[in-house]
């Protein structure tokens, strides 16, 4: 292959890279042609070259454990004789350990990170216009309706971490760190009109957590607590600009039925033409034209209702009925501690306890537990929660190894690895991370090929440049 050939093959392959995680944003059918072609350019690389198989050994126990994820999840389908339907998000485990291989390639990571923070961008305008154009209260992008919001809000706060570790670590022009700022706060913003408290919350300690990894690698201890102080302050300002913005039919027709009651206290005034009179409540003040703020009220509503929650009598809410999941979740596992309920059967025996009085009927319409450990817990066992912390645990070690020890040009994909396992595993207390297709295609491509990329053996003849 003559060096022409070369650089038209890597640059397709990383743009290719670069699209995959709007490809797993997106609800076109087209979104599949990028991993197709890259799951043959992996299959190729795997079968050919010897040095692409080395660096999978290299990789081995993150390897291990997503292979394990797939063995495991078929085993619990054929021992509680379930279809293969509940197969269907674990099979894709198996395209991601194929398209890996493309990056033991010395890829033009620089258009990998721009192409990602072009992503970011372009969510973050989708969020904006679903917001504050269309009047939806809570964004939730182009794939997944209105219940993927919090998967959503996930996405988006991963892809702000990875423009955000460009901007501590790329040497580059203002454009390239323009483009890097964009992606890093419209991604935030987007995901702060989604409304989800979960991913907000995770986001804190994790850009914290790649604060001190920054400040302990480059000695500029002042300069992460002057970003930290930038980003969380910038959010805070940001916050107050997200309102609810719809205005719901019942509310409407309050307003109607009480506008004659309002108008009747009002003093008489002689002097006033009647016709005036009449168009006085069109200068009130409505729920439209000056909407609350639900930013703050969202966060503070977790007290009280976490406070208020009983399992007979007051369960519904958002976090009463996480809460009445929880303890429904906790029961199936005490029931069945070995093997679970089965794969995507918590529904099934949630419903079953409603039916028997033993859980609230507030959670009948759930098909998770929105909590991927006891998820696990309760559908596999202890062998499933097991398989679980070792999807998040041995990345996490893995990648931060690399990032506290490895050298300077191995820095922003092994932080990029760690705060998606961070992300993952700490929005894995309040929802469930890996139920919907596109938080978990962008999961395991992102840990798969970034171990594989630090897995490399470098020579003088295959070094990739830093971005």
């Amino acid at each position: 292959m003559d060096a022409s050939t070369n650089a038209w093959w890597l640059g397709s392959l990383s743009v290719l890279v670069a699209l995959m995680p709007l490809s797993f944003s997106v609800s076109l059918h087209a979104k599949a042609i990028p991993a197709l072609l890259l799951l043959v350019a992996g299959l190729i690389l795997l079968f050919s070259r010897a040095s692409t198989r080395a660096r999978y050994r290299a990789a081995w126990p993150i390897i291990a454990v997503c292979a394990l994820a797939v063995v495991f999840t078929a085993l619990n389908i054929v021992g509680h004789g379930l279809g293969w339907d509940a197969f269907d998000l674990p099979s894709h485990i198996l395209l991601y350990l194929g398209t890996a291989a493309v990056f033991s390639l010395p890829l033009r990571m620089r258009w990998v990170w721009f192409g990602f923070s072009a992503t970011a961008i372009f969510l973050g305008i989708v969020c904006i216009v679903q917001h504050f154009v269309f009047r939806i209260d809570r964004a939730f992008g182009l794939n997944g309706g209105d219940w993927g919001a919090i998967e959503f809000a996930m996405v988006l706060l991963v892809l702000s971490l990875i423009a955000w570790l460009q901007l501590f670590y790329a040497a580059g022009g203002l454009l390239q760190k323009t483009l890097h700022g964009l992606g890093a706060m419209l991604a935030l913003y987007g995901a702060m009109l989604t409304q989800s408290r979960g991913p907000l919350l995770a986001f804190v300690p994790v850009l914290l957590f790649m604060l001190v990894i920054y400040a302990g690698r480059t000695g500029r201890r002042l300069h992460a607590l002057l970003l930290l102080v930038a980003i969380i302050g910038g959010s805070a300002l940001a916050a107050n600009t997200v309102h609810n913005v719809s205005v719901p039919a019942a509310a409407k027709v309050v307003a109607a039925a009480a506008a004659p009651a309002i108008n009747a206290l009002e003093p008489a005034k002689t002097d006033v033409a009647p016709k005036a009179a009449t168009a006085a409540p069109s200068i009130r003040p409505s729920v439209a034209s000056s909407p609350p703020s639900v930013f703050v009220k969202r966060f503070a509503d977790v007290g009280s209702e976490m406070t208020s929650y009983n399992s007979k009598t007051d369960a519904r809410g958002a976090i009463r009925e996480r809460l009445e999941m929880w303890h429904t979740a906790g029961h199936a596992f005490l029931d069945h501690p070995l093997v679970g309920v089965g794969v995507d059967q918590f529904g099934v025996y949630a419903r079953q306890q409603v039916a028997e009085g033993h859980a609230n009927a507030a959670i009948v319409k759930y098909e998770h537990p929105h909590n991927e450990y006891l998820d696990a817990a309760a559908t596999g066992g202890a062998p499933g929660l097991l398989v679980i912390l070792l999807i998040f645990v041995v990345p996490f070690i893995h990648f931060t190894r690399h990032a506290l020890h490895a050298p300077y040009s191995d820095i922003i994909p092994a932080c990029v690895g760690v705060a998606t396992v961070s992300m993952y595993a700490l929005c894995g207390l309040t929802d469930n991370v890996f139920y919907r297709a596109m938080p978990h295609s962008l999961y395991f491509f992102l840990v798969l090929g970034l171990a594989i990329w630090l897995g490399r053996q470098k020579s003088s003849m295959e070094v990739a440049p830093l971005v």
